[in-house]
């Protein structure tokens, strides 16, 4: 078993799901566990520069072993995995030589990652895949890119006669509920700019993410007794309906694709008295993703006119923005990765995030930050799985991208 797979392995037993609901930093203390048994490794590795803040940030610097002056590159994941599914007890288990039929992940509730339902798994006819037992998700994202990252440093460390430049790596926690850079100390991390290791599919290559806002909606009713209701109540519920039913139809998460936006309800909570929503809004294009926030308020006002001031109270926030406009004045990084795919046989496939990481952030921060892939598929879920041999090629291209720089 290659050593990407073997600490795969080990991070995943970690339980590390974040918490959207909580106000410490990180949200949930398996991250800090993690964190520290992360630094703890890389010493071991002999780097003598690392450390873990209160906040549960893992920084580390390998020095430059060459005299020529190269550019200082980042590699950064992140620790927490998704609140949507359970991230404790993860049993992992092998599809050894895929044959490209159903797999069972669970014989008990006849849960079935089916090529059906997810075409793709069809590329990995003959590969070994990592999936989930169908109780929790796997946790691919992001340990997957932890251990490549990982495992590129162990064998710069193994191999010092392998030349690099200063190397910066970066654990972040709680990514997943939007707050993994808020505490990322840009100046100490000190590189000339880094990449997020938190793609999907093997060659990903991602320089553009979605501008993005939360949206938060509060509608007022009244409630009276339904047999003398008439005239008298107002039903919160309804009016929710109502703005859910102003909102295009066909611009939902399940309708758009590519480069097109949408409007997502994440949460809705009510009853007569009062009704409760959130919505995400995305939009590569920021023209178009300024309209969408005016469009969503301009409802909110009509329902006020007709049911009366006060009644849908509503708070639109910005979250992160499409990191293109900072990578673009900067974009041998996204040539060199993409040459180094090329020279370890993997295709890049530059495709829009249509999400956000830490490099969205991280980018409006000062530290350009690409996204490169993990390998893996249908995170935040009970059928998501990697392919080993991805996982394998991420480790590959970290260590050409590496090599690139110290050659030029």
């Amino acid at each position: 078993m290659s050593k990407v797979i073997e600490k795969f392995l080990k991070y995943v037993s970690y339980d590390t799901k974040s918490d959207e609901e909580s106000t410490t930093v990180p949200s949930t203390n398996g991250q800090m566990i993690l964190a520290t048994e992360l630094v703890k490794e890389l010493k071991e590795m002999g780097i003598k520069q690392v450390s873990v803040d209160e906040n549960g940030y893992v920084m580390a610097t390998i020095p430059s072993n060459i005299e020529k002056d190269v550019p200082t590159i980042g590699f950064i994941a992140h620790m927490d995995t998704a609140p949507d599914m359970p991230g404790k007890n993860v049993k992992p288990k092998f599809v050894e030589n895929y044959d490209g039929e159903d797999i069972i992940l669970n014989v008990e509730n006849n849960i079935i990652l089916s090529p059906k339902d997810f075409p793709e798994l069809k590329n990995y006819i003959g590969k070994t895949l990592i999936t989930t037992d169908g109780t929790t998700l796997l946790g691919a994202d992001d340990k997957a890119g932890i251990s490549e990252i990982m495992s590129a440093v162990e064998y710069l460390m193994q191999n010092p006669q392998v030349p690099h430049g200063n190397l910066c790596i970066g654990f972040t926690p709680d990514e997943e509920v939007g707050r993994g850079a808020d505490l990322f100390d840009v100046k100490k991390f000190n590189a000339d700019f880094a990449y997020t290791v938190d793609g999907g599919t093997v060659g990903e290559l991602e320089y553009e993410n979605f501008n993005a806002a939360g949206v938060k909606i509060r509608i007022h009713g009244r409630n009276v007794h339904p047999g003398s209701a008439k005239g008298k109540m107002i039903h919160s519920t309804l009016i929710a309906n109502e703005l859910i039913s102003a909102l295009p139809q066909d611009e939902t998460p399940g309708t758009t694709e590519g480069y097109e936006g949408f409007y997502h309800l994440t949460a809705l909570n009510g009853e007569v008295e009062e009704t409760k929503l959130q919505y995400i809004i995305r939009d590569f294009d920021n023209e178009s993703f300024e309209n969408r926030k005016i469009f969503i308020k301009n409802i909110a006002d009509k329902l006020n006119d007709k049911y009366g001031s006060g009644t849908v109270e509503i708070e639109v926030k910005d979250q992160y923005f499409n990191m293109k406009e900072k990578i673009e004045p900067v974009k041998h990084i996204i040539d060199t990765a993409s040459l180094a795919m090329k020279e370890v046989g993997v295709t890049p496939i530059m495709v829009p995030i249509r999400g956000g990481t830490d490099g969205a952030r991280l980018s409006f921060m000062g530290l350009p930050t690409p996204n490169i892939f993990t390998g893996g598929h249908n995170f935040h879920g009970k059928y998501e799985f990697i392919p080993t041999f991805a996982m394998e090629k991420a480790v590959e291209v970290i260590l050409k991208i590496v090599d690139l720089y110290a050659s030029k």
